[in-house]
């Protein structure tokens, strides 16, 4: 007998969703171009930089055909800025850092302004916005980040940077120090999920929700059972207390009720 998938997608899933994701690589021989399910791509040519899925830059890169070129938040300054910015900043002491803008969505420098979203559309003329993984948010820049605009970790950040620092750790700035940031990252946004009973406690006996923006896909999918058991336990005890309210309510009333009592007391007063 087979055991139960767990509910929700599981982090292996969420590993080969986000091999989907755009990389720059700058190939080392020329490459004819290619009908992939998610468009076309370009002939390779070297040098000239070229986006192309994960997948296939990790493809390339393990037969020595590209180099890839890590995406902006990949570096050690953008991850030191971030990693201050989750344990210094008092706004974000019990949240997340901000997610990158989604297209139409106004940036920090833009903010205030009306987001003027830009739809697309398919074969069928059905219109539909793209999301991660099929957004350019681990595609390189000029710049690490632009003036003024902090870093921002992708949907799929702890994915990407796992992959590229087991297949192109040589194409990342400083492999080591990077590693150790992206754990220390992972530990720090960690501890604030698993330090969110509160609010979950809140969200199950007012039966709303958590937010939970600038989580990453694989933070959802290792905290699922985490957050889905804390909630269903809150959720029992809250029924359980509910019942044995109802039950003393309903005991007082067969007693002869709480107003019976109350006007004996105020008799004796009176």
């Amino acid at each position: 007998m087979a055991f139960p998938l767990p509910r929700g997608i599981t982090p292996p899933e969420i590993s080969f969703l986000a091999e989907m994701e755009m990389v720059t690589i700058v190939p080392r021989q020329r490459l004819e171009g290619l009908e992939l399910l998610g468009g076309p791509i370009s002939p390779l040519i070297p040098p000239r930089r070229t986006p192309v899925p994960l997948w296939l830059a990790l493809l390339l890169k393990r037969q020595r055909r590209a180099n890839i070129l890590p995406p902006p938040w990949l570096h050690p300054e953008s991850l030191s800025l971030i990693l201050d910015t989750e344990t210094q900043h008092q706004d974000y002491k019990h949240a997340f850092s901000p997610p990158p803008p989604l297209p139409g969505q106004p940036n920090m420098r833009e903010r205030g302004q009306r987001p003027i979203a830009r739809p697309r559309y398919t074969p069928e003329g059905q219109r539909y916005y793209r999301t991660p993984p099929f957004l350019p948010q681990n595609v390189a820049r000029d710049q690490a980040f632009d003036d003024g605009e902090p870093p921002t970790l992708p949907f799929h950040w702890l994915e990407v940077g796992t992959m590229l620092l087991d297949v192109a750790s040589d194409d990342v700035v400083d492999p080591d120090q990077t590693r150790r940031l992206l754990k220390e990252l992972r530990e720090v946004r960690s501890a604030k999920i698993r330090s969110g009973v509160d609010l979950l406690e809140d969200a199950a006996t007012a039966g709303g929700g958590v937010a939970l923006t600038g989580v990453g896909a694989m933070e959802i999918g290792e905290g699922r059972g985490f957050i889905s058991g804390v909630v269903d336990g809150l959720r029992r005890i809250g029924a359980s207390k509910e019942q044995a309210r109802r039950e003393q309510m309903a005991e007082a009333t067969a007693n002869g009720g709480y107003d019976a009592t109350q006007d004996d007391d105020d008799d004796m007063e009176f």
